[in-house]
């Protein structure tokens, strides 16, 4: 299936995340962190990016935007998954290049729905 990097600084968020994609056939890379995340990315070049939003150093936003408009990355697709679920928030997910936003808790059926649609697009 899908090597899918998950960059997310809560391991509770990652485990459960990890769990449904391992469950689902899904290779898995993991970063606490933005900055690690952006650098696994470039070094790994996973099939897709589940990004958290909030988190220290650089957040999901900053980290999407560099890997959506970086010239080695901007092919992988970016997942937001967060806890934030305002309008703005997914339209500023949008502006940074993201191609899907799931708000947590992630439901199964629709986290593997949505990884299957940015990987065929």
């Amino acid at each position: 299936m899908a090597r899918v990097l998950i960059v997310d600084d809560s391991p509770t968020e990652t485990v459960i995340l990890e769990k449904i994609l391992t469950k689902n056939g899904h290779e898995v890379l993991k970063a606490d962190n933005g900055a690690d995340g952006v650098a696994l990315c470039r070094a790994e070049k996973p099939d897709v990016v589940l990004m958290d939003i909030v988190m220290p150093g650089l957040n999901g936003f900053q980290a999407t935007r560099q890997l959506t408009r970086g010239a080695d990355t901007s092919d992988i697709p970016v997942i937001i998954v967060t806890t934030k679920d305002q309008e703005t928030d997914r339209v500023w997910g949008e502006r940074q290049g993201a191609k899907g936003y799931l708000t947590k808790p992630v439901d199964e059926s629709e986290l593997i729905k949505t990884l299957k649609s940015v990987m065929a697009a």
